[in-house]
């Protein structure tokens, strides 16, 4: 096949070549118009290097609007056949004018553009102002524009002005009134379903400016090929498509062997949906007669198989001489197939004498032998043989006494075509086509629409839902179709009882005639019956299945069978190769794929069944529930669950996510005993409380907790590591109070247990350390911390990872402590060993590097802050997906430094998006809510919107207090802002009472020494001297500012921004105490002489402030 060479229209407008290559072709539009003067040729765009040469010529109009109507339709290329075809090359006009047909088929969109039919703006809706113009075209009278009009899927029409008129859809009636062109043929029914004199019936009246492309300009229309030859004269052109026709669809031995199609022995197939990929693969491979071709579709029962192979024979029938259906369920219907064979060729030729000598009755053996040397007559070349159902096929490795040796009923000369159907990948005889479900839900919506008779269900929401639960599976897609036709049920109400009454719902559904099973709850039945008699583990392995997910079952998840466990699992996950002759097997039957999605990476490949499938391993394998085999399931997700220390844990427990889930379904309903798997339930909370799905996690905890309490006591030391870990749980969810609780009875168990160097008892220690910083009790968090710290260095070393937590936790706390310097050696020192433990995309090491953009931010290092913000958020979505989160903290800081940054528009933008993930998976109320709203109101208030700031204000403050307490400097941060806003709307009042109640909570909270260098405490004695300024109180302004400069010197360096801002400050009072002593940051009072200036006071205060 030859690809198009096509026009591109590049960011900047530019057109450009993009020349054909062997590879995917892109999306294109294709343009349809009528050739006049001026057109643009391939040598004009090619070489032209002054474009004002062609863009002056009235084709340069043509191409404009096709470029410009491809980009409004999201196309970056497409096709005018003007400038793309070199026609001074004979072989590529040779080439495209025998493609261009299906070039037109191909498009994404053909946009006619007529020339002759004008459209004024003023009149859009007004048919009868162009109508009579459409019809009078001369586009619709040329010879070329007839296989433009058919072969696209989607025809827009355009006046000269590039207005639309309507599309081949919309105007079907019109356009059939003008050409005689039936309805189907203009919806895309295959072309071969209309005679050969139909299809020259389409042709008559029509023109072309060179005589031989009256013939040429039909190639495509005919499905033939021939070598252009200009000069020949249309007559002698004529007759050479004529024979190209009759040798491609009658060929030269038809009255001799030509059998009529016999539609009694096909299925039925009225519903079928055009399968267009499949169909052109399987035209590809069987349109060759000089061998013989054989196709092997290959699938799921039910994926539409059979339907397929009768779609490409009504569609190619006038190509076969005679077509033959076979039914190769199992040798006696495959002899008696033959003998309808032999039936069909008497009647059509009595005469033949190797038939018309023998019994068809009798001898069905004789009958198949010469049938086929009958088909192997040299002569006999353009038959087509279709064996259907060979799902049991004779292999080396398929004990059944009954399966099929199909190579006995295959005709044996090189000739003619062969389709074969079948459930197995074990046939080998011709070249295998794969039938997958089908992917688009629009096909799936007509299936169903068809089958039911309910038009209009395109945007039904309910029908949508319906359709992909269904999954493309076309004989549940018909199932549906075929219940709703009867049953007078919504899909909704269908829909339900899909999931809960599955197998009521099919065995009481019509049957159905163009399915060999005729039901969706038998079609699996008879191959499943084969997989247990060749390999009882594999049947075993597939209703076990019901208790996982459906996608991504892997070998590794299966092997922590115990001795206590049934002999089949053990012996099937004793090794790799076990196991994988067990998947094999449903493999080679089509129940299971390959997933090709898996992370082969971290662990095995894993496999999938279609949800169909699935569903029927789950009502009809499992009609009854097997406590064994969930309980099996469930011990090998929570065995399978790693530990965050682990190198990509993250990406094994998102692939176990699904199977929890599933799970869930179980655990969750009250009638299940799911007793004494307490160790389960605590497993899958580590796994949800990793995955940021906070309240699953509590549910789990609980359940494991409670039913520890009960089999092992209060004290127990696995009671004791589910209470540890609600504690983070309650942590994590700012429930600091429940938090405490906890932590405090897990220490106290655990010291009694193991003593107070063990490191369960030091876990729980720095778990409280994190409380303790939490809540704003800074110092007795560093105590804590630095207990930690020691235990695990004697205990595990330096370099432990359990060591580098809490050196990173130091980090955070000496952050929150204004400690830049001493935050920013221990995050440095946690990030290179978390490197070199766990590499550069574990989480660890990403939670380091979002903790150091924050510290940079604070230090003003705005660039610097956002390659690390940057770096962390493209690791995190990789690692722990977008909706985690640790992700949208990363999200909501890149917010705050766009602030910063002076980019308003995008940090809403960046807040909304955090806010609105954040409401979803905590609630209202929860810190990290609040925390966005809050930075919101910040937001606002820059961009001048204070009632709205105030709003987002007062509703993280009310949150906050009932989280965290009126005292969390979290709390206090609200407070201090609400008070920059009061100042703002001249509430100056009320901002003094937000400040001091600000500045009072940072002292309480830090101590005076430590609040002196914490920064937010900083601001605020900045923001406080600005309004003691302002309302004239002098002395009090010169002592705020003083402190705020002398923390801003030690925290962040003399020549800061906010040491600067705070300098200038003070320069702006003018007046300082001739008697000032630095270290008591005493000042002039206002109006005082002063023997220096205001300059060299502050640079004498910085130099005390450095050497302090």
């Amino acid at each position: 096949m030859s690809f198009p060479r096509l026009l591109q229209r590049k960011s900047n407008g530019e057109i450009v070549f993009r020349e054909p290559t062997s590879g995917n072709v892109p999306a294109y539009a294709i343009l349809s118009h009528t050739w006049g003067e001026e057109e643009i040729v391939y040598q004009d765009l090619k070489k032209s290097k002054n474009k004002n040469n062609i863009v002056n010529k009235a084709g340069w109009r043509k191409i404009q609007f096709c470029a410009k109507q491809a980009a409004a339709d999201g196309l970056e290329y497409f096709w005018v056949d003007t400038c793309c075809i070199d026609k001074k090359n004979a072989v590529e006009l040779g080439t495209a004018i025998n493609s261009m047909f299906r070039w037109y088929q191909n498009a994404a969109r053909c946009y006619v553009y007529l020339a002759d039919v004008s459209k004024p703006k003023t009149k859009v809706d007004d048919q009868m102002a162009w109508g009579e113009a459409f019809r009078e075209s001369r586009w619709f009278t040329r010879g070329w524009t007839l296989q433009e009009l058919i072969a696209p899927r989607q025809v827009d029409f355009f006046s000269l002005e590039g207005e639309r008129l309507g599309s081949k859809l919309s105007l079907e009636s019109e356009i059939y009134e003008i050409t005689g062109i039936a309805n189907k043929a203009l919806r895309g029914d295959a072309l071969s379903n209309f005679s050969i004199e139909e299809r020259r019936s389409w042709a008559e009246h029509r023109d072309t400016t060179v005589e031989e492309d009256e013939a040429y300009c039909l190639i495509g229309i005919f499905d033939v090929s021939m070598v252009p030859n200009y000069g020949e004269r249309r007559d002698q052109a004529f007759r050479r498509l004529e024979d190209e026709i009759h040798r491609m669809y009658k060929g030269v031995d038809f009255e001799q062997f030509a059998v009529g199609l016999n539609l009694a022995s096909f299925p039925e197939a009225t519903q079928f949906v055009a399968r267009e990929k499949e169909l052109s693969e399987m035209h590809k491979l069987l349109k060759d007669h000089s061998s013989r071709s054989c196709v092997i579709l290959h699938g799921l029962g039910g994926i539409g198989k059979t339907q397929l192979a009768i779609s490409y024979t009504r569609r190619h029938k006038e190509k076969y001489t005679a077509i033959f259906w076979l039914n190769a369920n199992d040798e006696d219907s495959l002899n008696l197939s033959f003998r309808d064979i032999a039936q069909q060729v008497l009647r059509y030729h009595p005469s033949t004498t190797m038939l018309s000598s023998i019994d068809l009755d009798k001898d069905l053996d004789q009958v198949v032998s010469v049938v086929k040397n009958w088909l192997d007559s040299p002569q006999n070349t353009r038959w087509l043989m279709i064996y259907d159902n060979l799902d049991n096929p004779k292999t080396s490795n398929n004990p059944d006494n009954s399966a099929v040796d199909i190579r006995q009923f295959l005709p044996r000369s090189d000739h003619g075509s062969i389709i074969i159907t079948t459930r197995s990948s074990q046939v080998r005889q011709g070249i295998q086509i794969n039938v997958q479900k089908l992917l688009d839900i629009k096909e799936g919506l007509e299936i169903v629409s068809n089958m039911s008779g309910r038009k209009g269900i395109e945007e039904d929401p309910d029908a949508i839902a319906l359709v992909k639960e269904l999954d493309g599976l076309p004989l549940a897609l018909s199932t549906a179709g075929i219940y709703l036709e009867h049953v007078a049920t919504s899909f909704s109400d269908y829909l339900q009882l899909y999931k809960t009454s599955w197998l009521k719902l099919h065995t009481t559904s019509p049957l159905l005639d163009s399915y060999v099973d005729r039901t969706l709850y038998t079609t699996w039945q008879i191959t499943f019956d084969r997989i247990q008699q060749q390999n009882p583990a594999s049947a075993q392995l597939l209703k076990l299945w019901a208790y996982f997910y459906r996608e991504d079952l892997w070998f590794d998840l299966l092997r922590h069978a115990n001795s206590f466990d049934d002999e089949w699992i053990q012996k099937l996950t004793e090794d790799e190769l076990n196991f994988n002759e067990a998947v094999t097997l449903l493999c080679t039957f089509g129940l299971v794929d390959p997933d090709k999605s898996s992370q082969e990476q971290i662990r095995s490949r894993g496999y999938s069944v279609h949800s169909c499938v699935h569903s029927w391993i789950v009502f009809v394998l499992n009609k009854e529930w097997d406590k064994s085999l969930a309980c099996l399931a469930l011990t090998c997700i929570a065995s399978e669950v790693p530990d965050a220390n682990e190198k990509y844990w993250w990406l094994t427990q998102r692939r176990l996510l699904q199977h929890v889930a599933r799970q869930a379904s179980f655990i969750n309903d009250p009638e299940v005993d799911m007793n004494g798997l307490y160790w389960e339930f605590h497993k899958l909370g580590n796994l949800y409380s990793d995955q940021g799905k906070l309240t699953e996690a509590e549910e789990m905890y609980l359940r494991a907790l409670e039913g520890r309490e009960k089999a092992f006591g209060l004290d127990h030391t696995s009671t004791l590591d589910t209470v540890n870990n609600l504690g983070n749980l309650y942590s994590n969810q700012g429930k600091l109070a429940e938090a405490e609780v906890m932590y405090h009875r897990a220490l106290e168990g655990r010291e009694k247990a193991f003593g107070v160097d063990h490191t369960s008892t030091l876990d729980t220690i720095h778990n409280i350390g994190v409380l303790y910083k939490k809540q704003g009790k800074l110092a007795e968090a560093e105590v804590m911390y630095h207990r930690a710290l020691e235990g695990y260095k004697k205990a595990f070393g330096a370099d432990h990872t359990s060591t580098l937590d809490t050196i990173y936790n130091l980090g955070i706390l000496y952050f929150d402590q204004g400690k830049l310097a001493e935050a920013e050696a221990m995050y440095c020192r946690a990030l290179e060993g978390y490197k070199k433990a766990f590499g550069a995309d574990h989480t660890s090491t990403l939670d380091t590097i979002y903790n150091l953009g924050i510290l940079y931010f604070d230090q003003g290092k705005l660039a610097e802050a956002e390659v690390m913000y940057c770096r962390a958020l493209e690791g995190m979505e990789k690692a722990l997906g977008a909706d985690h989160t640790s992700t949208l903290d990363t999200i909501h800081n890149i917010g705050v430094l766009y602030k910063k940054q002076g980019k308003l528009v995008e940090a809403e933008v960046i807040y909304r998006r955090a806010l609105e993930c954040y409401e979803k998976a905590f609630g209202l109320n929860h810190i990290s809510t609040l925390d966005t709203i809050y930075s919101l109101g910040i937001l606002y208030f820059d961009q001048g919107k204070l009632a709205e700031a105030e709003a987002m204000y007062c509703r993280a403050l009310e949150g906050k207090e009932k989280a965290l307490g009126a005292d969390h400097i979290s709390t206090l941060d609200t407070i201090h802002n609400i008070g920059v806003l009061y100042k703002k709307q001249g509430k100056l009042v009320e901002a003094e009472v937000m400040y001091s109640r600000a500045l009072k909570g940072y002292e309480e909270a830090h101590g005076l020494e430590l609040a002196s260098s914490y920064l937010p405490a900083l601001n605020t004695m900045l923001a406080f001297g600005n309004l003691l300024s302002q309302t004239d109180r002098k002395d009090m302004a010169k002592a705020m500012y003083i402190r705020a400069l002398s923390g801003y010197t030690t925290v962040q360096g003399p020549y800061s921004e906010w040491a600067r801002e705070t300098e200038d400050r003070l320069q702006a009072l003018q007046v300082v105490s001739p008697k000032t002593n630095i270290g008591q940051n005493e000042f002039t009072k206002p109006g005082e002489a002063n023997s220096r200036s205001l300059r060299q006071k502050i640079h004498k205060l910085r130099r005390w402030l450095k050497n302090k």
